[in-house]
């Protein structure tokens, strides 16, 4: 019966009369999906995440990965503040 199975849409391909040019006008696209690589036909959320790692570990730009980290980092510091975090269990005294 396909309970489990996910429908998939049905597309419309239909080129204007006078349209000069590639593919369809009616195309929604983002502009950064050509860059992306988890974008595509991975349809499990390991492979995503796996896609999406392997493209943090192999990006060229490491001070972009860099930022992230920090950002990240001060995140979780902000939120152990705010939950009033006691942040000597760390710390030998």
């Amino acid at each position: 019966m396909g309970v489990l199975k996910q429908r998939k849409n049905k597309r419309y391909n239909y080129t204007p009369r006078y349209y000069k040019g590639e593919g369809s006008p009616f195309e929604i696209k983002h502009k950064f999906d050509d860059f992306r690589s988890t974008v595509g036909a991975n349809k499990s959320i390991k492979a995503k995440l796996n896609t999406a790692l392997d493209e943090l570990k192999n990006s060229p730009d490491a001070v972009a990965n860099r930022r992230t980290l920090i950002i990240v980092a001060i995140l979780i510091v902000i939120f152990l503040f705010v939950i009033d975090f006691d942040l000597s269990i760390f710390f030998s005294q």
